[in-house]
């Protein structure tokens, strides 16, 4: 894959030529300011190519031909998983399953692991400012095992205070799970620190990686959760593929979640025995070319480098929240702009959010308008939906006023 053209910190602007999409006009007219990145990110020309390269050329089925394009297919496949692994410093590769992405990771640990696991009267410890993702499945888990979910409120200027989250961990809680960046309020957890605590107290944790690992490095041993999970198309990377790091001792000892071909070692009319990890959580034929995509993404990612990507979008937020903070009626959902992700979710007086934007939309301005998956959340807050601005290594400085202007002349019209 091509070297990405950023010659220093602060020529992120360079990268756009990598980002044919950001050349179109919206509407023929205006140029596009793509700011829906908390949704999904774009993809760079050399992930696309890489994945063409790899349908035109090595395409087949893995693991199950013994002919040359299917190891060559399989190899390929299996050197996505250790980029995966490396990229996230997993202790064993067989720790990294494929999955369709963070939603089918958390319902896969939900039933598999859950169902062994969580008894009537048990308790799932969860934060108001979850993704639905990770919070619908253990609902559906607490349904059908009699447990019962408890919940963490934020401070609406704050994330996670570490002490009154760890004082609601009793001696019936057995899971714990929480976003690392909140794809709202865009704050980031203290991941090690809350882990830390939750296994001290024999706490099994998850964490929705999917906000963190597009701009920040993911240390699964740093972090010591049992699992961690992310969708490749919030990186650069295509969509249907995700990854479910777990501990290896408790993948090993949960249940195969789906049954087919792949995930077994023999079958009998009699019954059958599940193969090893990771085939084990990978049933029928995988995500071979969005896995190949993702481990491209990385290699981009990591070129780059996660440390410039933080930095330079934390000089794009301040700009940003600088600029919205004297707008009349602004309301500014979050920690302070040093404090805070790539993320900033708002409102302005009494306009309708989705109005507001579907205005800036006209004028080319691509937001997130409405709960963006958090409807506790937002209950929490007192507000029926939000817009959302969300910023990535291809945004510059120099949009953020044009983003403002926008933003201003649209409140204009709908005042």
């Amino acid at each position: 894959m091509s070297e990405p053209a950023l010659s220093h910190p602060a020529a992120f602007g360079s990268l756009r030529s990598d980002f044919p999409i950001l050349e179109r006009q919206v509407y023929n007219r205006w140029p596009l300011i793509y700011l829906d990145n908390a949704a999904s990110t774009l993809r760079p020309g050399p992930v696309i190519a890489e994945m063409d390269q790899f349908e035109q050329q090595c395409y087949s089925n893995v693991h199950r031909g013994n002919h040359w394009l299917s190891e060559t297919a399989s190899a390929a496949f299996e050197n996505a998983r250790q980029t995966l692994c490396e990229f996230v410093n997993a202790r064993h590769c067989e720790e990294i399953i494929f999955t369709s992405g963070t939603t089918s990771g958390i319902n896969l640990v939900a039933h598999a692991w859950g169902n062994q696991h969580i008894q009537p009267g048990d308790e799932i410890l969860l934060t108001i400012a979850d993704h639905h993702s990770n919070i619908v499945p253990w609902q559906q888990l607490a349904e059908r095992t009699g447990a019962k979910t408890v919940w963490y409120r934020h401070e609406i200027e704050n994330g996670i205070d570490v002490d009154r989250w760890a004082g609601l961990i009793s001696p019936r809680t057995r899971m714990a799970a929480w976003p690392a960046v909140s794809n709202m309020l865009g704050f980031r957890a203290p991941n090690a620190e809350m882990s830390r605590i939750a296994r001290a107290q024999g706490v099994t944790t998850l964490v929705d990686a999917a906000q963190h690992v597009p701009h920040e490095a993911l240390d699964v041993q740093v972090w010591n959760a049992d699992f961690a999970v992310f969708s490749g198309h919030k990186m650069l990377g295509p969509t249907g593929i995700g990854v479910l790091y777990g501990r290896r001792e408790l993948l090993e000892e949960m249940p195969a979640f789906l049954g087919g071909g792949s995930m077994i070692d023999s079958v009998t009319m009699d019954g059958f025995s599940v193969g090893a990890l990771p085939a084990k959580f990978e049933a029928g034929t995988p995500p071979i070319v969005q896995a190949i995509g993702l481990a491209a993404a990385v290699r981009y990612l990591n070129q780059v480098g996660l440390e410039r990507i933080s930095l330079h979008e934390q000089e794009l937020v301040m700009a940003a929240i600088d600029a919205m903070s004297g707008i009349p009626g602004m309301r500014i959902y979050g920690p302070p702009a040093a404090r805070r992700a790539g993320i900033v979710s708002f409102t302005v007086g009494g306009i309708n959010s989705q109005d507001l934007g579907k205005m800036l939309d006209l004028r080319g301005v691509a937001t997130r308008a409405g709960h963006h998956c958090t409807m506790p959340l937002h209950d929490h807050l007192g507000i029926r939906n939000s817009l959302r601005a969300s910023f990535y290594l291809y945004n510059t400085l120099k949009e953020i006023p044009l983003f403002v202007k926008h933003l201003e002349s649209a409140i204009g019209r709908l005042a």
